[in-house]
């Protein structure tokens, strides 16, 4: 029955989590450990209305409603194909009361009205400057790493008028981006909260960096412990064999 649902170069694979599955292409853009750390990231109550911007293809909506039961989740996808196969997934796991994926710019501050406000935001952006790196000729794959459709201050616009006072956004990145991170949370009025760097093993520098950041928050910024993938021996963590619940190597 599920590769009724299927188009070419697609695939279904499971979540480990409490029986969810996400539609992926074979090859190309897929979800990778940040979309699944970002969840686990998120301080989302079942009280929630969230939203997860530039949510590709629902992964993090899922991994939310999975782990938290939030009384609604929007994504918000710019990318036809991907807000199509969110929207497939979502049906396939039976969660259509649940979440909801609108096809639609993050920039459109129109339809950013029309959704109103919201306790919680997720983001995992484009890390990557249109000036910096090689760009993928994959058009996908570029606009998912590089900032060519949107760029940070312009995620931070629209979530300042998502969010409501006192609300959360959190957000996966790089660290080499942490000021211009600081800058446009400031900007926008959505205080850093909190930091977590997340670094490949204990030997290697950090690699991402997890950030909570608050709607008319007060200035005070905390470092959480470092999150590390690998430990010396080549396993994987204990945290990360918890943040997936299983027990992978």
């Amino acid at each position: 029955m599920d590769n009724l649902i299927l188009e070419n170069e697609e695939t279904i694979e499971d979540l480990d989590l409490k029986g969810y599955k996400i539609i992926q292409k074979k090859s190309g853009f897929r979800f990778g450990i940040d979309a699944v750390l970002l969840s686990d990231f998120a301080e989302i109550q079942s009280k929630d209305r969230v939203i997860d911007l530039g949510t590709g293809t629902g992964v993090i909506p899922i991994l939310l409603f999975g782990k938290y039961n939030p009384f609604q989740i929007y994504g918000l996808e710019i990318q036809k194909k991907f807000a199509d196969m969110a929207k497939r997934s979502v049906k396939l796991n039976g969660l259509d009361n649940n979440i909801k994926i609108i096809e639609g710019d993050i920039k459109d501050l129109k339809l950013i009205d029309k959704l109103g406000l919201f306790d919680s935001i997720t983001v995992n952006p484009p890390y990557k400057k249109t000036n910096s790196g090689i760009i993928s000729k994959d058009k996908s794959l570029a606009i998912a790493r590089h900032e060519i459709l949107i760029n940070l201050e312009e995620i931070l616009k629209s979530s300042k008028k998502l969010l409501k006072d006192g609300g959360k956004l959190f957000m996966i990145n790089r660290p080499e981006r942490l000021a211009d991170i600081f800058e446009a949370f400031r900007l926008y009025d959505i205080e850093p909260k909190k930091v977590r760097f997340i670094y490949p093993n204990p030997d290697k520098k950090p690699t991402m960096v997890l950030i909570e950041g608050v709607k008319f928050g007060k200035s005070f910024l905390e470092f959480e412990k470092p999150l590390f993938v690998y430990d010396n021996k080549g396993n994987y963590s204990d945290e990360i064999r918890r943040i997936y619940g299983d027990d992978r190597r």
